[in-house]
């Protein structure tokens, strides 16, 4: 073979390969594509799939007044109602919590705040926190929040009772594991056994508002602290990823909140990615700031310090716990050294 020849094959050899390889990457960027499609798609239905749930029991929600001040700050600082059953036409509060987001240092906060807390309400009687929401909805809320605890709400999500159970339900049909620390029954409409069990909605939702036992209140509350942790720790395993857009859809079909879907969707998927999984949780009053008095008007309510307690809530939402912990590493470091 003369080298006129060699060297028309080795093009032609060279040729075939470089068709072979571009050929290659062309079926490599198409099955991405279609990889990148299928998973949005994906999404797509499985949140649509979560927003029928609610459509198909006939949940409308039409939002409220609310008018917030955004604090600038690279956090979001979320007013979570859980609404209770209505009282005598009016609808109280059974759950009042704040959540916190910050954006910067991907740390979720949450403060469970005392339902029977003695309040000033601009405009109306000193009340319990509790009726707050029955005379004025969310704004006025956000108000009492603002003039009882200096604190500035920007968003809201209020939950009612179906919306809790449904969403649970999503998240894992089968029960979240919760170790029920004892018997209960009394006016949470079931009956659970003390030891570690799978509870479904309904069971979840008795045990976060179970309250007739010495701790009253309070132990109610370290409960649904208790719960919401579980549920996060179902949410951030494998199975709960894969159900994410579907548990979000539901969510926002049964919620009222002044968040937008993208905004959510935002929120949630930076905690699932980046965030601490570790929830920083705060309740108020803090022990020893508080005492019970008795009122003609209220019953019994919580008289607290609020003082003392709106310092320490203001400390606990200013301040980065990875922040704090980097610079004591830097510290240990440089006395090491």
């Amino acid at each position: 073979m003369d080298k006129e020849t060699m060297r028309r094959t080795d093009k032609e050899e060279y040729s075939t390969v470089t068709k072979t390889r571009v050929r290659k990457r062309g079926f490599i960027i198409l099955g991405i594509f279609a990889l990148f499609a299928i998973i949005l798609l994906y999404i797509f239905f499985s949140f649509r799939s979560g927003l029928n749930i609610a459509k198909e029991n006939g949940v409308e929600n039409t939002g409220e007044e609310f008018n917030p001040i955004d604090n600038h700050d690279g956090k979001k600082t979320i007013m979570i109602i859980g609404k209770d059953r209505m009282d005598e036409g009016a609808e109280r509060t059974d759950v009042i919590m704040l959540g916190q987001y910050d954006y910067m240092q991907k740390e979720m906060k949450l403060v469970s705040v005392m339902r029977d807390i003695y309040v000033d309400i601009p405009g109306y009687q000193s009340y319990k926190i509790n009726a707050v929401y029955s005379l004025g909805g969310v704004e006025l809320l956000r108000e009492v929040m603002a003039h009882n605890f200096d604190i500035n709400v920007e968003e809201y999500v209020t939950v009612d009772y179906d919306a809790f159970m449904e969403t649970v339900n999503v998240v894992n049909p089968n029960g979240v594991t919760i170790d029920v620390e004892k018997d209960m029954s009394e006016k949470i409409d079931t009956e659970l056994k003390q030891g570690e069990q799978q509870l479904n909605g309904k069971d979840l939702l008795g045990y976060a508002r179970f309250r007739n036992d010495e701790e009253g209140d309070f132990g109610r509350v370290r409960r649904q602290q208790q719960v919401l942790s579980a549920i996060q720790d179902e949410i951030i395993s494998v199975d709960g990823i894969v159900k994410l857009p579907k548990i979000l859809g539901t969510g926002m079909g049964y919620v009222d909140t002044s968040m937008s879907n993208k905004e959510m969707y935002r929120m949630i998927m930076s905690f699932m990615i980046r965030g601490d999984k570790d929830i920083d949780t705060m309740t108020l009053p803090l022990d020893n700031t508080y005492q019970f008095m008795d009122t003609s008007h209220a019953g019994n309510v919580i008289d607290m310090d609020f003082e003392t307690n709106s310092t320490a809530l203001k400390d606990f939402l200013n301040k980065s716990a990875r922040k704090e912990n980097e610079e004591s590493s830097e510290s240990s470091i440089d006395e090491n050294m």
